[in-house]
């Protein structure tokens, strides 16, 4: 048996000793950072967080480049973020920010500065998913990943760009384990195998999910996707450590933010 879960749910699966180490087919081309050195989880695809943005929203401003950029009065009351210390996409983007601004996961005080000059530009600050507001203009830009907006443009045809910031982002991965003592050991490496193949990988391409083996992507899929060269402003992070982190920052987010 096998399971697919967000990285840090797939940490703490390990750390509570319920999956078993396996490192399938292709596993050296999973990038570090993005495996467990043993194998008991790794990366099959990511989100990357930048900005989700509709062009036709903007009211003739130009399509924002840069963390700074949305601090412009010319966004005023245009930007959105989910609730950071509700929504965990929120906390990914507090978390990229930060880091943006040159924090890092044991201090989070560029990030609060960061949102408290947010603040003075009227944000929207949702508490869940605010997908459809993008799309009708509600929100013109919204801190999210980047398969939402590709969904936003390929399948839904919205006007919607994905923009991921000069300074730098981050990248989340979803992960896939082995289960310690299944049933069927045999079958779950099976899928594991799959997963990571250029078939399995084309699966979460054609879905709008970056694959984590950039070689097994499509040339046709590829047009989707921004280029390598602006994925290579978003890094991995010490996953185990952004976890830890995350009860602090929210509580400093509630009493530091206006």
């Amino acid at each position: 048996m096998s399971f697919t879960t967000g990285v840090t749910f797939g940490i703490q699966a390990m750390e509570e000793d319920v999956v078993a180490p396996y490192q399938p087919e292709h596993w050296d081309e999973i990038p570090e950072g993005l495996k467990d050195p043993e194998g008991n989880w790794f990366a099959i695809h990511s989100g990357t967080l930048g900005f989700m943005v509709n062009v036709d929203a903007l009211d003739g401003a130009p399509v924002p480049t840069s963390w700074e950029d949305l601090l412009k009065p010319e966004y005023r009351g245009m930007v959105g973020y989910l609730d950071p210390a509700s929504a965990f996409v929120g906390y990914v983007g507090a978390v990229a920010v930060n880091l943006a601004m040159g924090g890092d996961l044991n201090d989070f005080t560029p990030a609060i500065d960061y949102f408290n000059q947010l603040a003075e530009n009227n944000p929207i600050v949702p508490k869940q998913t605010s997908y459809a507001r993008v799309l009708s203009g509600e929100i013109p830009i919204l801190l999210d990943y980047d398969f939402n907006a590709y969904r936003a443009r390929h399948s839904d045809g919205a006007n919607v760009e994905f923009v991921i910031p000069e300074e730098g982002s981050v990248v989340v991965p979803y992960v896939m384990s082995l289960v310690k003592d299944g049933p069927n050991p045999e079958n779950g490496q099976q899928v594991l195998d799959f997963v990571l193949s250029d078939q399995g990988q084309a699966v979460w391409a054609d879905a709008y999910l970056r694959p984590v083996r950039a070689s097994a992507i499509s040339p046709e899929a590829r047009e989707v996707f921004l280029p390598d060269s602006e994925y290579a402003r978003a890094e991995a992070l010490d996953y185990p450590a952004m976890a830890a982190a995350q009860r602090s920052f929210s509580e400093r987010y509630l009493s530091e933010v206006r």
